[in-house]
């Protein structure tokens, strides 16, 4: 598997609909996934159900916030905010100082490749430093067939 490089970049504008949970430990993640679930079957999301992108989007949230609060420092915020034809995910914690770094040269067994997976699930992710806190974001796509589009 080649090298990752995760891109330093300031968050996309994201507008619409906004979610937040404040996460202190990997305990609560279950209960911010089943949240976050909510929220998406609320809204009707997805429209079509043969369509994976709330599983997408569920599984993108649980890596960047089980990698924050394993490698980051507490406390941990993630925000999901609406967008047009997406979703921006945004994570943050009080580690400036350390940047997201995929996992190089590890067995796939032993995992650590989360940063790969939602890398590879995102139409674009970054992380950027603000005010002593590391965001790492994603952007997902609302419809698989849009993310088709768009990495062909």
């Amino acid at each position: 598997m080649g090298r990752l490089t995760w891109p330093l970049r300031p968050l996309p504008d994201g507008r619409g609909e906004l979610w937040r949970w404040d996460l202190g430990q990997i305990a609560e993640l279950p209960a911010a996934r089943a949240g976050l679930r909510g929220h998406l079957d609320a809204i009707g999301f997805p429209r079509d159900p043969d369509d994976p992108a709330a599983d997408r989007l569920v599984l993108a949230f649980d890596e960047l916030a089980s990698n924050a609060l394993r490698h980051g420092v507490s406390p941990v915020v993630a925000t999901v905010v609406a967008g047009t034809g997406g979703w921006l995910l945004d994570v943050s914690d009080r580690d400036p100082d350390t940047m997201p770094a995929p996992a190089v040269g590890r067995d796939p067994a032993k995992g650590g490749l989360g940063l790969y997976l939602v890398a590879r699930l995102s139409v674009a992710h970054g992380w950027y430093v603000d005010d002593g806190c590391k965001h790492v974001w994603a952007c997902l796509p609302s419809a698989i067939e849009e993310h088709a589009a768009t990495s062909a």
